[in-house]
């Protein structure tokens, strides 16, 4: 399963690759405009570094307006992935845009039959919120479990994008039930490394040792001696 960055912050998309876990990223107006920067500036900057493909979304509501839009952001860089909303006017946008060869990210999906609606519209993407659904006393995992069922069924190639993931266990939830991708806020991703036995463990290993030398190091040093 591919880790998207679910974040307008070009800092925190950075330290995450750093790590090597940034296989693209996910905007929304929301993100860009709490980042305080021109949308095409942050999506400029992320394009710089990321390999893998950053999801710009529509503004506009109709769909001759989505297209104008989906058709500019597509410019934007060499991996965009144009998010639309999973509405009427958005899967007029989205057959079109598909026969224009655009990626697609579907955004603000409840249901399976939804996300059954983007397939068979040709989306690259298809974003079920997760925490959204456990928000209102749905089960968001399920509804993932449900789309993987009906895709592997029919054959469709959209990738499941598992959104509004709210902490850890959503991940391996997602994980198990066959999300393609899981788009994750730099504050989860950063969860996922701990647990409080690796740092009892790395702790002990470390006062057994004590303050005595890295062999590694002790070899680079008579190295540079000779």
């Amino acid at each position: 399963m591919r880790f998207f960055i679910d974040t307008a912050e070009v800092s925190e998309v950075r330290t995450a690759d750093e790590l090597g876990l940034v296989d693209g990223v996910t905007t929304n107006p929301s993100l860009v405009a709490s980042s305080g920067r021109e949308y095409r500036d942050v999506v400029a900057e992320l394009d710089e570094f990321v390999d893998g493909p950053i999801s710009v979304e529509v503004i506009a509501t109709e769909a001759e307006e989505m297209l104008v839009e989906a058709r500019e952001y597509d410019t934007w860089g060499d991996d965009i992935a144009v998010k639309f909303p999973m509405t009427r006017e958005g899967m007029t946008a989205l057959s079109q845009a598909t026969a224009e060869g655009i990626d697609s990210n579907v955004t603000l999906v409840f249901s399976a039959n939804q996300a059954l609606l983007a397939a068979k519209n040709g989306a690259t993407f298809v974003s079920p919120f997760l925490g959204r659904l456990d928000d209102i006393g749905s089960d968001g995992v399920e509804l993932v479990r449900e789309i993987r069922e009906i895709y592997d069924v029919h054959g469709f190639d959209t990738e499941i994008l598992a959104a509004s993931i709210r902490h850890p266990s959503h991940v391996k939830a997602v994980a198990k039930v066959g999300a393609d991708v899981a788009t994750l806020p730099p504050s989860v991703l950063d969860q996922l490394f701990d647990h409080p036995k690796t740092d009892e463990g790395l702790a002990a290993f470390l006062d057994d040792w004590g303050d005595r030398e890295s062999p590694a190091v002790r070899e680079l040093q008579g190295a540079d001696d000779d």
